[in-house]
């Protein structure tokens, strides 16, 4: 075992003059180099697959990729009266395709994928990148049954025309009596 203090290297040069005196002012002569090639970083680019220089925050993305926003829900069970308390509190960073328009009415359909789903449905707001709704819907069915289906929530526009502009879904496996909150990342509606 070596004692590594100190004390236990006599003479031993300061750490500081052994490559680089660190105490002095910043090096001058030093390049930085990209980690990926010896090319120095100011003159290298970013290329993509095809070869051409677009810098990354230009490349748009496509269909699955783009960020739809999310949807914020609440839930509960309450199992003494073996009630589902659903509550949508509201849309953020919501986007939606221009052939909806500007400023299209929107709601959020919510359905329990039982064996005979349960259907419900928020009443429609005007379009925003952040909607609040704030609507809870109560629903009596066991726990058991509630336990091996998912929530499914579609995100609608209702004018100029119904239309389904994105979607989420959350596995009720762990239903409780504490309300639990839940940021869900909405995509593009499946096909």
């Amino acid at each position: 075992v070596s004692d590594l203090r100190p004390t236990a290297l006599p003479g031993s040069l300061d750490v500081s003059r052994s490559m680089f005196d660190l105490r002095s002012p910043p090096h001058q002569f030093m390049k930085r180099y990209d980690s990926v090639s010896s090319v120095p970083s100011s003159t290298s680019s970013r290329k993509d697959s095809q070869g051409s220089n677009r810098s990354l925050d230009t490349i748009t993305l496509s269909g699955d990729e783009r960020d739809f926003g999310r949807l914020n829900v609440k839930l509960c069970y309450v199992s003494s009266v073996e009630q589902i308390w659903i509550t949508v509190l509201h849309c953020k960073d919501l986007s939606w395709p221009s052939s909806c328009g500007e400023n299209p009415r929107i709601c959020v359909k919510g359905i329990l994928t039982l064996p005979k789903p349960v259907h419900f449905k928020s009443s429609a707001k005007e379009g925003c990148s952040d909607i609040e709704f704030m609507e809870t819907f109560v629903f009596a069915i066991k726990l058991q049954s509630l336990q091996a289906v998912r929530l499914l929530f579609k995100i609608q526009t209702q004018t100029p025309r119904k239309k389904t502009i994105g979607e989420c879904s959350l596995a009720l496996r762990e239903l409780s009596s504490q309300e639990s909150s839940h940021w869900l990342d909405i995509s593009a509606p499946s096909k």
